[in-house]
């Protein structure tokens, strides 16, 4: 099974964006030598406690400092964009490092809804052109001129990035198999049918110029520590954050596990926490190998993607070496 990395870039508690991104190079740099397969940055904007705004520009410098992992992202969220500019970008991406290069794309706003705006000169982003435009993009990556206008996405070359059409639903699903893309799940988003929905992208799959099979994989939460209990202790700092996000909190940072354990949460709150574990997997290396695997299967793909939030940052990078161990990777 291969297992890969989604990192939104979070600002930690006393760390800054810069530090962020530093911490996104050394991530990167660190889980390539473990022998995970991919790695991907979001695009979220006017968000405070993310670095990610623009994740083209960081998949290029992640590139650069790494040598076999697989670099893309997760994702372009396409109808802020040009599909034209998109393919553009990414075939010089792949130019400079063929064969590792993934073009996740999305149609969530990003942000806040003014973002919408902001992103889109004073208007609505049109999504009902989300469909056209990842055809359009699919097309431009391997050399066609799908507007016929006898243009044409360069520089040019024998190899194309791999399309990822991200969802958390049926629809984004159902899309994914009649445009031939392949198909990542968030169930660190969603925690509720996935499993239906890669059961439908596959079933439905119809093939295109970038594949002739579906290929999927699905992305979650995880936390890894030597113990059960340090992970849960680390794991508290993630439960507060999705918890302040769902109620439009606003912060700079992510809050460290001492801040959620004296966090006074309601009954409400404490529900809402046993939710959102179903987004979670936390645990031991054993613990985790186990539900991941689990996870895999329930969703039949060969592929899990790791999103690990924890303070302080050496206990990211930690939890990402226990899981690679766990399974062998290094």
């Amino acid at each position: 099974m291969k297992l890969s990395v989604l990192d939104q870039s979070p600002i930690l508690a006393n760390t800054n964006p810069t530090q962020a991104l530093e911490q996104t190079t050394e991530l990167a740099s660190t889980v390539d030598q473990l022998g995970f397969h991919r790695y991907w940055v979001s695009e979220h904007h006017s968000t405070n406690s993310l670095a990610g705004s623009a994740p083209e520009i960081l998949a290029a410098h992640l590139a650069a400092h790494t040598e076999n992992i697989r670099i893309g992202t997760g994702g372009v969220l396409l109808p802020h964009y040009s599909a034209y500019k998109v393919a553009e970008s990414f075939r010089v991406l792949e130019t400079l490092h063929p064969n590792r290069i993934d073009v996740g794309v999305g149609r969530a706003p990003g942000g806040m809804p003014n973002v919408n705006l902001a992103l889109n000169r004073g208007k609505l982003p049109r999504v009902e052109d989300y469909p056209k435009q990842v055809e359009q993009l699919m097309a431009y990556l391997h050399g066609e001129d799908p507007a016929q206008m006898d243009v044409y996405a360069t520089p040019q070359g024998e190899t194309s990035p791999d399309v990822w059409m991200l969802g958390s639903s049926g629809t984004s699903a159902r899309l994914a198999a009649e445009l031939g893309t392949s198909y990542s799940f968030a169930h660190f988003i969603n925690g509720h049918g996935g499993m239906g929905a890669m059961d439908r992208y596959k079933n439905n799959f119809a093939p295109s110029i970038q594949q002739s099979t579906p290929k999927g994989n699905v992305s979650v939460f995880a936390v890894c520590a030597e113990t059960t209990e340090q992970a849960e202790y680390l794991a508290s700092s993630l439960d507060l954050a999705l918890l302040q996000i769902e109620q439009g909190g606003i912060r700079n940072n992510f809050p460290t596990p001492e801040e959620a354990i004296n966090y006074p949460y309601s009954l409400f709150q404490q529900d809402r926490i046993q939710e959102n574990r179903k987004r979670m997997i936390i645990g031991n290396p054993s613990t985790v190998k186990e539900e991941i695997e689990s996870l895999a299967d329930a969703y039949g793909v060969e592929e899990v993607i790791v999103n690990t939030i924890v303070y302080p940052f050496e206990e990211r990078i930690r939890s990402y070496r226990l899981i690679a161990e766990a399974f062998n990777l290094v």
